[in-house]
């Protein structure tokens, strides 16, 4: 196993959009799931010698935890997990929870990466969105975090919020280009079951941009991340080249990774598991020495083969032709000529003996061409 994947679900404050498994942290049993946690990395790597190439710490707000919480957390991943100082080492971060301690614990524990969730530097849209932050404290936070030693950053941008401009959105990009970090993500707002805005637009009440300005949006991102040099790897993400996130990576490649916490997904050994998502019912079973499983799948033949092409045509380099066969001794291009030819009829999608891949335009319409893969192999 080369990746693993630590979900910790507490937030100081809930955002109108997210459908994460997250909870509200006040009165929670903070030390306990932090407790539970370890001792679900310890059943999970027991005799598995591998040394992690990333480890990614998500949630929820990973940075919600308090200083000794968070020293707490560090010193389970570095007594369950093997980590080296070559491993990729991430943190989820909240602009404006990060105090200067907290970066020192985190630079000490050997976390050499940190994600902070922006989502717009407009200060009226981050009200509208119920984000707790504004424009200064990313300022601030990601200046402290260069000050303890930070290189690897990268921060998330939304586009299509509610009432956005294009206007908006270029402002956006340029502020968050002036920090000169060598990572960005940029995601349309997707508007999810059991969320704030879902519930406003069941009633009318909530006004987003539309599927045009959407597209025109993202063409805007693509265009001035290009002119500022940044690569776009994959189709929301944009690096100095080098700085292409390695454990996001894992999962465009298709490849299995460790998921621990409450509500966290899991690939290990052929199977898809995801554990138990309140926190109780995570925590029960490893009160009793037994894994937090809630279902596993195993993936059979025909499922991977869809997924090593789905998954893999979102990286700009798409899905390579030699990979493929050496892992399916299958030819791509034969197996799934009928979709592969009618993309590329629409400039969706092109392909030479090396590999199948995106157009620009296809990147835009990206899901139309996924679907078409799923449910096809009878491999």
């Amino acid at each position: 196993m080369k990746a693993a994947y630590i979900h910790i679900p507490f937030c100081h404050h809930i955002c109108h959009y997210c459908d994460f498994n997250k909870v509200f942290m006040k009165g929670q049993p903070v030390d306990e799931y932090l407790q539970s946690l370890e001792k679900e990395m310890e059943l999970t790597v027991k005799g598995d010698p591998s040394v992690l190439e990333t480890v990614f710490v998500g949630g929820g707000t990973p940075t919600a935890l308090n200083e000794m919480q968070l020293e707490k957390l560090v010193v389970a991943i570095q007594n369950q997990l093997r980590i080296d100082k070559n491993t990729e080492y991430t943190f989820e971060a909240n602009p404006g929870d990060l105090s200067k301690e907290k970066l020192t614990i985190l630079k000490e524990a050997g976390v050499n990466r940190l994600s902070f969730g922006v989502q717009t530097f407009n200060d009226e849209l981050l009200k509208r969105i119920g984000r707790s932050h504004r424009a200064k404290d990313v300022f601030e936070s990601i200046d402290n975090a260069k000050a303890v030693g930070f290189e690897n950053i990268s921060v998330d941008l939304i586009y299509s919020l509610p009432g956005q401009t294009k206007k908006d959105v270029i402002e956006s990009i340029h502020t968050a280009l002036g920090l000169g970090l060598v990572h960005y993500s940029g995601y349309s707002l997707i508007i999810e079951p059991k969320t704030v805005f879902y519930n406003l637009m069941q009633k009318g009440k909530l006004t987003i941009p539309g599927e045009d300005a959407e597209a025109e949006m993202y063409e805007t991102l693509m265009e001035q991340m290009e002119l500022h040099g940044l690569y776009q790897y994959e189709i929301s993400n944009f690096a100095v080249p080098g700085f292409e996130s390695r454990h996001n990576l894992t999962y465009w490649n298709n490849e299995e990774y460790y998921g621990f916490g409450a509500g966290a997904h899991s690939y290990v050994n052929g199977m898809r598991q995801s554990n138990y998502g309140p926190l109780k019912k995570y925590m029960e079973p490893l009160a009793k020495d037994e894994l937090p499983i809630m279902n596993a799948h195993p993936v059979s033949r025909a499922e991977k083969i869809e997924e090593e092409m789905f998954l893999g045509l979102r990286k700009t380099e798409g899905v390579s032709v030699r990979h493929f066969q050496e892992k399916f001794n299958e030819n791509p291009i034969h197996l799934f000529a009928e979709q592969i030819n009618e993309w590329s009829e629409k400039g969706l999608l092109k392909m030479d003996d090396k590999r199948i891949f995106l157009t620009r335009q296809g990147r835009m319409l990206g899901n139309e061409v996924f679907q078409s893969f799923i449910g096809v192999s009878n491999h």
